[in-house]
């Protein structure tokens, strides 16, 4: 087996790849300062920096109108993918916690794009299976409870329009998904990952960015 390139993201090389990216804005820049200090134990669960210009030139290619967000946080990803929208474009963004999303509804108030974002307090299974069952999403970022994964995916699968995009985050799991043995968060990261890889439905491609990110579009 050959790995092909094996460049190591030193600190100073990541700061360079950041350096070369679209910047992050202020709004989005305030609301990463403010999770790390309000929530500095699991602030960690915000996506990477590099992520948020991702995303946006992921709504841009696909030319999304219609997005779902499984997993908000405090809003950096949502906020990154509502600018990206067309004033028309709209993101259903499901979370369970009022008191980490209160810092996203002050950032998408600030940017101006809090009409694209509609924030349902629920599980989100049951936000996803009350969707209209036809295709009609066009793009899906899912960043949630590692265990429900292929559960999100089976409901969002079938409610994408072919050519649709699903990214998903930590699929890499923090090098955990080696482990045969592994339990909770890192076992179900393992089963999505093998689900999708042989889902006849959806091309994918699992990539080294951050903590792993799958891309699959719809067949």
């Amino acid at each position: 087996m050959s790995k092909g390139n094996s460049t190591k993201i030193t600190d100073e090389l990541y700061q360079y790849m950041l350096d070369h990216n679209p910047p992050l804005d202020s709004v989005q820049r305030g609301l990463v300062a403010r999770t790390y200090a309000s929530f500095p134990d699991v602030a960690g669960m915000q996506s990477a920096e590099e992520q948020g210009p991702l995303l946006a030139f992921l709504v841009r290619l696909t030319g999304a109108r219609h997005i779902v967000e499984v997993g908000t946080f405090t809003g950096f990803s949502a906020l990154s993918m509502a600018q990206a929208l067309p004033a028309d474009g709209r993101i259903i963004a499901c979370d369970v916690s009022e008191e980490w999303t209160a810092y996203g509804r002050q950032a998408w108030e600030e940017a101006g794009v809090a009409d694209r974002i509609e924030l349902r307090i629920a599980p989100a299974l049951e936000t996803l299976r009350a969707m209209p069952a036809e295709p009609h999403i066009d793009m899906a970022y899912v960043d949630a409870d590692k265990e429900s994964q292929i559960s999100y995916w089976e409901e969002l699968v079938p409610r994408l329009r072919p050519g649709g995009l699903i990214v998903t985050d930590n699929t890499l799991y923090h090098g955990t998904v080696l482990d045969e043995s592994a339990t909770g968060s890192a076992a179900g990261v393992r089963a999505f990952n093998d689900h999708v890889a042989a889902d006849p439905r959806m091309d994918s491609v699992l990539l080294a960015i951050s903590d792993g990110l799958t891309l699959s579009r719809k067949r």
